[in-house]
């Protein structure tokens, strides 16, 4: 429900601030007064073209801000958009149009793009006026006002559709793959047996690339580790001659104490030099390596390599690569079998589809006869007793068939005997159309739609016994939602719970207009001014006052 609205700089609005309440609410107002600038300005908040023209002439910048406590089943949609909004708090969305062009959107005080204003005012607003095009002129809304009438639910053929969409998908990739397959089989084959003779293993590149790496690192230190060994242990080496003067020494040390110790130093200098000998032995034995060896794994590895350059894949993927290939050859030849198997599934899907919205478009055509005559209960006081008003529930060609079902709806009428029946927009006069917008919203209001409802001089060119028929069935309405209703009709203003007085005032240099609410006296003038005209009789304030006794 729409709360409070506030305008600033809108065109000869310079400030105002109204206030809403339950139930209906009438404006009212003279010819020019700016009843339209108004609803421009609601509809600027909910998503409208911001047309810079709309800006006082001035002012740097218009702006409108529209309170409302919105339904519950906004909060998907604003978590959606990344719009935060707590449970219980009133839901503020805002636009700005400055003068120089451009505009921005705020829902509650977040930045928000006009297409999710617009989708926000969808829900929370209907407007219905002579030259609307959208909402019940809209044929592509029908079907799912005529599911709302009825208490339709479509999820289980929504459900069905979705399964043999996915059934069709899996049967077009099937047989696209199978093409390609097909059309690539002798590569296929060629491929397969390459990476099958090569055998390819998971991480054997870096396991050849370490062994590689180790030998040509041993065969540059061959030559050293020999040099060393001779250094050594060979005959004209470190350790023979060590070996010689200790001989040497054995035979004199008994001479001197200092050849005693040079022996002593001298054995464990052969010792170590021994040990040392030993441990370069050890590191020749464990760095030798076959060079055919080394030959081998270069090879190994080049074709390794190679193969993933081909395939363009790393070397560690060809390993799965080749299990990968030789499953599309394995579905190659089981294709037709699988094929068979995903025809026979999407077949029994579309029949589960079919079957599904079958029901659906019985269930539509019961609704719809029952929509009929609830409309046609609300034309004779509305005085359009000669015309007819019918929902057509006809089938869509496949290719246009969805998740609501294989039916196109719309609502049409026929105004007089004999005339065809055709859409409501091409048919009706403005005053006709008014009406059966009117008849139509009445049947259909029992089961929701917005919760606030505007209607722009819906009542315009009618009036006596007409215009109390629409205000009766206005006040109707305002039983189940929010109404407000731009008006021309005492009978119709008579019907309010709130009443708005819409006026240009000028001050000799500047226009502006403002709206104000009526106290029950200033109710009373104003009716009695639409019943008379410029001049306020006593007769027309004791007419008005019947009006609003009777309402």
């Amino acid at each position: 429900m729409l709360t409070a609205l506030s305008i600033r700089d809108v065109v000869l609005i310079e400030a105002l601030d109204l206030d809403f309440g339950p139930g209906l609410g009438v404006l009212t107002g003279e010819t020019g007064a700016g009843k339209s600038i108004l609803l421009d300005a609601l509809g600027l908040a909910l998503g409208a073209r911001g047309d810079s023209g709309l800006v006082r002439h001035g002012a740097a910048q218009a702006s409108v801000t529209a309170t409302f406590d919105p339904p519950a089943d906004l909060a998907s949609l604003l978590d959606e958009n990344g719009i935060e909004a707590e449970a219980g708090e009133p839901l503020i969305v805002r636009r700005v149009v400055k003068a120089d062009g451009g505009s921005r959107g705020f829902v509650n005080n977040q930045p928000a793009s006009a297409a999710l204003l617009r989708e926000l005012g969808a829900r929370l607003v209907e407007i219905h006026g002579q030259h609307d095009d959208r909402g019940l002129l809209n044929p592509r809304g029908h079907r799912a006002l005529l599911d709302t009438f009825a208490r339709l639910d479509s999820a289980g053929v929504a459900a069905s559709w979705q399964s043999w969409r996915g059934a069709e998908t899996a049967l077009a990739e099937a047989r696209a793959e199978i093409e390609i397959a097909t059309r690539d089989r002798e590569w296929l084959d060629h491929a397969v047996a390459e990476l099958d003779a090569l055998a390819p293993e998971p991480g054997e590149e870096e396991a050849l690339a370490e062994r590689r790496r180790v030998m040509q690192r041993s065969e540059k230190i061959a030559e050293d580790l020999n040099a060393l060994t001779d250094a050594l242990d060979g005959s004209d080496g470190a350790l023979a001659r060590m070996r010689q003067a200790a001989r040497i020494l054995d035979r004199i040390a008994p001479d001197h104490p200092a050849l005693s110790e040079a022996l002593a130093a001298l054995d464990r200098a052969v010792i170590e030099a021994g040990n040392a000998g030993d441990q370069v032995n050890e590191a020749a034995r464990a760095l030798a390596f076959d060079p055919r060896a080394l030959e081998d794994d270069e090879a190994r590895l080049f074709e390794l390599r190679g193969m993933a350059r081909k395939h363009r894949v790393q070397p560690d993927d060809l390993a799965a690569l080749a299990d990968e290939l030789r499953g599309r050859r394995s579905r190659l030849e089981a294709g037709e079998e699988d094929i068979a198997a995903l025809e026979q599934r999407a077949r029994a899907a579309r029949d589960a589809y079919v079957e599904a919205a079958a029901k659906l478009t019985k269930a539509r055509t019961a609704a719809a006869a029952r929509l009929d005559a609830a409309v046609a209960g609300e034309l004779p006081p509305l005085k359009l007793d000669a015309a007819r008003f019918r929902t057509t529930v006809a089938p869509l060609p496949e290719e246009q068939w969805g998740a609501a079902g294989h039916d196109r709806v719309e609502f049409e009428i026929a105004t007089n005997p004999g005339a065809p029946y055709g859409a409501l927009i091409r048919i009706a006069s403005g005053g006709e159309l008014s009406r059966f917008i009117l008849a139509l919203k009445v049947a259909l209001a029992e089961e929701g739609g917005a919760a606030t409802m505007i209607f722009d001089e819906i009542d315009r060119g009618v009036g006596g016994a007409v215009a109390s028929a629409i205000g009766e069935r206005l006040h109707r309405l305002a039983g189940r939602a929010q109404l407000l209703v731009v008006t021309h009709s005492p009978q119709v203003a008579a019907r309010g719970a709130a009443h708005l007085l819409i006026a240009k005032r000028n001050d000799g240099v500047v226009t502006r207009t403002g709206v104000r609410q009526l106290e029950p006296g200033e109710r009373r003038e104003e009716i009695a001014r639409m019943l008379s005209g410029a001049i306020i009789t006593d007769e027309a304030r004791a007419q008005a006052d019947r009006l609003i006794e009777t309402a």
